[in-house]
């Protein structure tokens, strides 16, 4: 009974880890969150979870930011220029 508790352990995490691995930014953060948590009172799991939840949301407003710039001069692409003559 144990070695099947044992598996189910194990093969839990491994069937979630295709889902996690687009998270942009969670690894970094989780890396260091959980040193920043094991320092600080040996939280590392919590300070991990922390870590990959604050990083993907940077992660994210970062692509956001970058694809309002670049969205931006494709706006004025058909405007004449005053210097044209147009």
């Amino acid at each position: 009974m144990r070695q099947i508790i044992a598996a189910i352990a194990i093969a839990t995490p491994l069937a979630v880890l295709p889902c996690i691995a687009g998270a942009k930014g969670c690894l970094k953060g989780a890396a260091v969150g959980g040193v920043v948590g094991h320092v600080a009172g040996h939280h590392a799991v919590v300070g991990a979870a922390a870590g990959c939840v604050i990083e993907h949301h940077r992660e994210k407003m970062k692509d956001q930011a970058a694809k309002q710039n670049s969205a931006s001069p494709n706006r004025t692409a058909g405007v004449a220029s005053p210097a044209s003559g147009q």
